[in-house]
């Protein structure tokens, strides 16, 4: 699947794209969450503008293809594939540019269970094409605030791609893999790497915390967000994350394979 008319359907066949599972109540009430500036919803972004709810929703409008109306309340949410399509492209540029340059990159996301393949795909193929896919601060701890009350998690890679695990016996390293949109992860892993002597990454990819953390920290970022995350659309907007790509980040694993094999094949990376 290496064309946009294939790649196009496919979006809106695995409900990537088109008619999403989101609720349009669930991306409106994010929407006002981002607007109050609360943390869940900032995902480590600090905002310059006010971005009160009518400018997060005409953001969003423009960004995903969601309907523009406050009127419209209820019912399912879109993404305009086209959009995606588009934000593909400047993806697909912004990975070609690092592999280019051999730049250093750091991956991670706070949706293992659905994105780990996309980011290790693309973790393979900048490695081949001589980058360095960095691992920094592997079995660091952090205590994160969850709704369960705070809780000790693990940074964790696996095939590249950094992820957080909850902690078992000891405090060591557990098999599950934590659903986080915290920006703490991100922070965690670049003062590791920091603190190390480097070297710190030229690119970070990475969705929620992972690119709004490291945006707002000065680094190139580009990942995947959905449309009731309003966060990396609002640091694109403001210059401090450089490609957001809007699909639903919560469908199966193996309906983002025909992305990065798209993404790897726009950049002349291998597979």
């Amino acid at each position: 699947m290496s064309g946009t008319g294939a790649l196009r359907a496919h979006l809106i066949e695995a409900r990537l794209a088109g008619t999403l599972a989101t609720p349009r109540e669930k991306s409106l009430e994010r929407y006002r969450l981002f607007a109050a500036r609360d943390p869940r919803a900032l995902l480590g972004l600090e905002p310059v503008g006010e971005w009160p709810v009518a400018e997060v929703l005409r953001l969003m409008a423009r960004c995903c293809g969601v309907a523009a109306d406050p009127v419209h309340t209820r019912g399912p949410n879109v993404i305009d594939p086209d959009r995606t399509l588009a934000a593909l492209e400047r993806f697909a540029g912004r990975i070609a540019a690092a592999a280019a340059r051999r730049a250093p990159v750091l991956l991670g996301t706070g949706h293992p269970h659905g994105l780990l393949e996309f980011y290790a795909a693309l973790a393979d193929g900048l490695a081949a094409a001589g980058c360095a896919v960095l691992t920094p601060g592997r079995g660091f701890h952090a205590d994160m605030t969850t709704r369960f009350g705070v809780r000790t998690y693990v940074l964790d890679y696996v095939r590249g791609v950094a992820l957080m695990r909850g902690t078992g016996v000891g405090g060591a390293s557990g098999e599950g893999r934590v659903h986080t949109h915290s920006p703490l992860p991100v922070r965690l892993a670049l003062a590791a790497a920091a603190d190390g002597g480097g070297p710190l990454p030229e690119l970070v990819v990475g969705d929620h915390g992972w690119i709004c953390g490291a945006g707002q920290l000065g680094f190139e970022a580009i990942g995947l967000a959905d449309a009731d995350d309003p966060g990396p659309f609002v640091g694109e907007a403001e210059g401090r994350v450089c490609a957001v790509v809007p699909l639903d980040d919560a469908v199966a694993a193996a309906h983002y394979q025909p992305l990065w094999r798209y993404v790897l094949n726009r950049a002349e990376l291998p597979w």
